[in-house]
């Protein structure tokens, strides 16, 4: 068996791993780069393997990062079956579609304007592309051994993270890999903790937070404190929002703060349709997540939800306290660039972000202290206090990504170290080696290797 690394190498976006046995390839994971241009033009670079060639797909989760690309793979000749869990295949059913008309807006209005290098701007896939690539979803569900091909078994594991997210386990003749995908937090309030990691004679763990501990605040406390700094200077709170996991726990978490008074009752504004979508969706998997039915109750009664753009728009008159929480999660497309326009040029705002930036994207700019932002071709000021909450990540910190690896029965062959940083990755590569005595190595882009039994 060998495995090729066509993504996720040294940066934390583009996850696509290929294995090949004989004339068989399956590929785990198959999401968008994001964040450095030069990483956002691999998207539109030819794969190194042919699409028709790819007999199957096994999805850890649904983050674009990860399942992004798969309407190209299917427009440019895939026809096998994508793997993933029921809850991923739902989120997919929103995220993908979303994804494409979102690239479509983009290149719209780019073409309105006119500031686009490329006459005309196209998107990279449209939203019927994204609607034909979900014909092609099979769930499978947690624990459930199934051969994605002959002579291939596998088996997904729960990962925490995101609904639905997986670990992935594969065997070939005796000779076993994990991927880790994604993995969450063993207190997340929403999400319940990874399950242990099987036997396996490799690994391929991410490594986002390899090189950082997450703070040890309670994340409620944590907001609660920011937000309240806000309102002191009669401020709107913006929210950049993953729509996927991160919405859902924010809004737990204020409906929590107002129903303490540890805020004041200030209107609370959820402008993504997808989050929206989303967050019905993760109230019907009951069993894979941690609300009680107080939390969901409360969850429901706490935002006006904004689905038009229309009512979008209407937002940026705001002048008085509130909080809206708008895609995208790191500021690189969607409604809320729009209300950064407005909201980043005055002083007693908040711009709060409440999860990992990658490196060349819009939100790690304003976390590192940007005073001005380029948004559709023109530069706005960045006046607005800008923070990032150091409790509310969705990923393992180094310390809980090492506990995870400890406590595999029995020690692997080698651990590749993916999705993360340059820092972040070797960091952890480094520890791997030194406290667990593993051998590990960072791959690089398109790095290929034999997996010996």
């Amino acid at each position: 068996m060998q495995i090729a690394f066509h993504g996720a190498t040294q940066t934390v976006t583009g996850s696509r791993y290929l294995l090949s046995h004989g004339n068989r390839r399956v590929l785990v994971d198959c999401g968008l780069f994001q964040g450095y241009k030069h990483l956002r033009l691999k998207n539109w670079s030819r794969p190194a393997f042919e699409a028709r060639s790819i007999d199957a797909v096994l999805l850890t989760h649904a983050h674009l990062d990860h399942s992004g690309y798969l309407p190209l793979l299917v427009k440019s000749g895939f026809r096998g079956r994508i793997y993933a869990t029921p809850g991923t295949v739902d989120l997919c059913r929103i995220l993908l579609p979303d994804s494409g008309h979102l690239q479509e807006e983009q290149a719209q209005f780019a073409n309105r304007h006119g500031f686009s290098k490329h006459s005309p701007a196209l998107p990279l896939y449209t939203e019927a592309d994204a609607h034909e690539c979900l014909k092609h979803f099979e769930p499978v569900h947690f624990d459930k051994a199934m051969s994605p091909v002959p002579g291939m078994s596998s088996r997904m594991l729960r990962a925490g993270h995101l609904l639905g997210a997986a670990s992935i386990r594969i065997e070939v003749e005796g000779t076993a890999i994990v991927f880790s995908g994604d993995l969450g937090r063993p207190d997340d309030p929403l999400m319940p903790a990874p399950a242990d990691p099987p036997a396996a004679d490799y690994v391929v763990i991410e490594s986002t937070y390899g090189d950082r501990l997450h703070a040890d605040i309670d994340p409620q406390a944590e907001l609660g404190a920011a937000i309240r700094r806000a309102f002191d200077r009669n401020g709107v709170v913006l929210v950049p929002t993953f729509a996927v996991g991160r919405a859902q726990l924010l809004l737990l978490l204020i409906a929590r703060l107002k129903a303490a008074g540890a805020i004041p009752d200030v209107p609370v504004y959820l402008d993504s349709p997808m989050a929206i979508d989303a967050t019905q969706i993760l109230q019907r998997f009951e069993s894979e997540q941690r609300l009680s039915r107080l939390d969901v109750e409360a969850m429901h009664r706490l935002a006006q939800l904004i689905r038009s753009p229309e009512e979008s728009k209407a937002l940026d008159r705001l002048r008085e306290p509130a909080i809206i929480l708008a895609a995208s999660g790191m500021a690189t497309g969607g409604r809320v660039v729009h209300h950064l326009k407005v909201f980043a040029p005055d002083a007693r705002n908040l711009i709060l972000f409440a999860g990992f930036q990658a490196g060349g994207t819009r939100g790690a700019s304003l976390v590192a202290g940007a005073k001005t932002i380029r948004i559709h071709g023109e530069l706005f000021p960045v006046r607005a206090e800008v923070a990032q909450l150091g409790s509310a990540s969705g990923h393992a910190d180094a310390n809980e990504l090492i506990d995870w690896l400890r406590r595999m029965p029995t020690a692997p062959r080698r651990v590749f170290v993916t999705h993360g940083e340059p820092a972040a990755a070797d960091a952890l590569r480094h520890r791997i080696e030194s406290q667990l005595r593993w051998n590990a190595s960072v791959p690089e882009y398109r790095d290929e290797f034999e997996l010996a039994g």
